[in-house]
């Protein structure tokens, strides 16, 4: 029962394509998904990935209603890179990209240390009232210059990069985020935002990369980095 779940959940996600496109890597990057295991990747603190992440026909999805949830993330931590990825989301679904996370007990959750690139089904997921944290976003910090975002169901390409704290996120080709951590402008996003009395949030230049656990089907392929 739980196989054909996932093959009818793929076939939507894919749009009825049995097997993910992958295009060409170059170089010098690293892929951080194998398209056929979690390999390189675990639950938050925890020591492997927990059911609700498994990979099906090419793709990395979650499953909300599986036992054991959490935000998944890298086994390595990474501080100058270029993260390139493909989302998709189901009908009124929320996740994000979190980076500069803190692996720690002391910490709860991924969010309490890492930044995050919104992902979001725009039109009728719930936290789609502020600008701030529509897809593509900083998240509730600065909003995306333009609207880039496809639809639910329809996959988004992503390029999120990290330079020395400056982030530049693009999306389907388009730049819509741009902000240097540190700046005079980011202690204003900060003091602007949620975050503004969170002593340990963004405050480490290197971290995991996660993937987040927000309740609802999403799924994630063709994952590669570019060490910077």
């Amino acid at each position: 029962m739980k196989a054909f779940f996932f093959t009818v959940l793929a076939a939507v996600l894919i749009g009825q394509t049995a097997t993910a496109q992958k295009p060409a890597a170059k170089a010098n990057q690293q892929v951080l998904f194998d398209g056929k295991t979690t390999q390189g990747w675990h639950t938050y603190l925890k020591p492997k990935a927990k059911p609700a992440w498994t990979a099906v026909n090419g793709t990395l999805q979650l499953d909300p209603k599986a036992p054991e949830q959490g935000d998944l993330v890298t086994d390595k931590e990474y501080e100058n890179f270029e993260l390139t990825l493909e989302w998709n989301i189901t009908e009124g679904g929320n996740s994000g990209i979190i980076f500069g996370v803190q692996e720690d007990t002391t910490f709860h959750n991924t969010y309490e240390t890492g930044v995050e690139m919104q992902i979001l089904d725009d039109k009728k997921a719930e936290d789609n009232k502020k600008a701030t944290h529509l897809a593509g976003s900083l998240y509730d910090m600065q909003a995306p210059a333009k609207n880039a975002v496809k639809p639910a169901g329809e996959w988004n390409q992503i390029k999120l990069r990290k330079k020395d704290g400056q982030l530049t996120f693009s999306m389907n080709g388009t730049t819509i985020v741009t902000a240097q951590m540190g700046s005079k402008e980011w202690q204003t996003m900060l003091e602007n935002s949620k975050f503004k009395t969170w002593k340990n949030f963004a405050a480490y230049p290197k971290g995991h990369i996660a993937l987040q656990d927000h309740g609802h089907q999403v799924a994630f392929r063709n994952i590669r980095i570019t060490q910077l």
